[in-house]
């Protein structure tokens, strides 16, 4: 790779939705974009705006094998992303062996350890007197039975981290139980798939209750970028990922997600999630995501705002891009099947018209899959879908069917 282009990117993860986007968005700055991905039948792996894919395991040490043996290829040091949390943990633990060759924006590894482990954030969190639901962590039968006794339900139970044991059973990253006696039975049937588990009491209202704030911290753990929007839907409901969001001036959330990443010394990308509670109104810490870019990141690049770009020049000593600031423009960012399925859900249950489903889908939006310039991954994503569609229904696929 000749030394006279600019540093590149190396995403580990592609084969994430928030990998994907995060390729396209470097690459339209002509940054040069190599990627290691897991699962070569992964939608994002369809993209053609990656100079190259490797494949390895992008959760185990192979992954740090592999870009050792690829470092001597590089003219400039190179800007390693992460792109999922299994794979923040691994560059983190292993960045000793990186530093030499790679720039890897990370803040140091106890905080990533903090932020990662929801035990030990919840815990922190408690402490330091952050805003959160009430919450008990639960490694007995006696522990929910107890929680069963004193949360105020419903409750969502969840791991510590949606990873190992947990993504081998199910895709959901919480469970809501109505009442206290699902909680013993639910226990039981659930414990083996992490080392404890998460009761946290249910914070009600809508989807559109919900707001980010996506960051970027320097090494002096100064914001350079803070950009807030809110779900307007998401899919699976209530528990799922975010599948239409919009852009909007929430003054207490990024103030939260400041205090929050500042307060430890952060570096790196970051994201907070924040719930109005309907009944006292209050702002509650749902979930923190850090080290790499999420699902819905790429709406700040959707409302004008460089998130990504603004990692890379601060990373390889570029200038920053000026566009920094959100401007408030209403911009929305939207994954169009699974934005359907939930709109279809809400309609079914007329919970949403046809109006309604229409003006949503107005404005300035980003895209999650779609990309006229990139189609094949969108394309890819809808037909794998409809084959799973097809599978539950029962019916036969045919022989040659993948």
């Amino acid at each position: 790779m000749s030394s006279t282009r600019r540093p590149a990117v190396i995403l580990v993860g592609l084969d994430t939705m928030q990998g994907l986007q995060a390729a396209r968005i470097l690459a339209r700055h002509g940054i040069p974009v190599v990627a290691i991905a897991s699962d070569p039948a992964h939608y994002a792996c369809k993209t053609n705006v990656c100079e190259r894919i490797i494949f390895a395991d992008c959760h185990s040490e192979e992954v740090i094998e592999v870009l050792e043996r690829e470092a001597a290829g590089f003219g400039e040091k190179p800007v390693v992303i992460p792109c999922d949390d299994a794979e923040v943990g691994v560059i983190s633990r292993y960045r000793d062996r990186l530093s030499g060759a790679y720039h890897v924006p990370l803040p140091a590894p106890e905080v990533i350890e903090l932020m990662l482990d929801k035990v030990a954030f919840y815990s922190y969190a408690q402490e330091a007197g952050l805003p959160i639901p009430r919450t008990v962590f639960l490694r007995s039968p006696a522990d929910a039975a107890r929680a069963a006794r004193t949360l105020s339900f419903p409750i969502a139970v969840k791991p510590p981290s949606k990873a190992g044991r947990w993504v081998q059973h199910t895709t959901m990253k919480a469970f809501k139980l109505s009442r206290p006696g699902e909680l013993v039975p639910f226990y039981n049937a659930h414990r083996d798939w992490a080392d404890v588990l998460i009761a946290q009491e249910w914070v009600e209202g809508p989807d559109s209750a919900l707001y980010s704030c996506n960051c970027y911290f320097d090494t002096t753990s100064t914001p350079l970028v803070t950009f807030v929007a809110r779900k307007i839907r998401q899919w699976p409901p209530r528990v799922g990922d975010s599948s239409l969001g919009v852009e909007c001036r929430n003054d207490r959330v990024a103030e939260v997600a400041v205090k929050l990443f500042s307060g430890v010394g952060y570096h790196g990308l970051a994201y907070l999630e924040m719930k109005r509670d309907e009944q006292s109104g209050e702002l509650l810490i749902m979930e923190p995501n850090v080290g790499r870019p999420t699902g819905r990141s790429a709406i700040a690049e959707a409302g004008g705002v460089e998130l990504l770009y603004t990692l890379y020049c601060d990373t390889v000593g570029l200038p920053l891009p000026p566009n920094r600031r959100q401007m408030f423009t209403g911009a929305k960012w939207i994954n169009l099947r699974k934005d359907t399925q939930s709109a279809l859900y809400s309609w079914r249950r007329k919970e949403l018209t046809l109006r309604q489903w229409r003006d949503s889908w107005r404005g300035h939006k980003g895209y999650a899959v779609w990309s006229l310039r990139d189609p094949r991954p969108f394309f890819s994503d809808l037909a794998t879908s409809v084959g799973r569609l097809f599978d539950r229904s029962g019916r036969k696929r045919g022989p040659g069917a993948r």
